[in-house]
């Protein structure tokens, strides 16, 4: 098993790892959307976030030598069901290749982000 890291995406705010790699899969710990360089949430509307997060995914996956283009899984919190169609349209420009899927509204999110993604990818 190896833990991921790259400075590209925001540093953990718990005790755990960007994403690990393990059996030739990489899981990514769930995303939020801080920016990284400033390290914090810059964005107040869902589209902006969306964006954010998948910036960070990215960032993570190429890290471990992966991409969005070998996700096998997806795992998407809103905090507002509402926000669904907004934030298909900016996660539908990262995955296009359209891997499996849960999203589920959630009651809150760390730093009351508005989404967090998770991916399992491929190496």
């Amino acid at each position: 098993m190896n833990k991921i890291y790259t400075n590209n995406a925001p540093e953990a705010i718990g005790p755990y790892s960007q994403a690990v790699e393990c059996g030739g899969l990489i899981y990514t710990s769930g995303q939020i959307a801080i920016n990284p360089e400033s390290g914090q949430i810059e964005s107040n509307d869902i589209k902006g976030q969306t964006t954010q997060v998948m910036k960070n995914l990215t960032a993570v996956l190429e890290a471990a030598g992966s991409s969005v283009d070998k996700a096998i899984k997806t795992v998407c919190f809103l905090a507002d069901m509402n926000d669904f169609a907004s934030f298909n349209e900016i996660y539908g420009e990262y995955f296009t290749s359209k891997p499996a899927r849960s999203c589920v509204a959630v009651k809150q999110l760390p730093k009351n982000a508005l989404v967090e993604v998770e991916v399992i990818a491929e190496k």
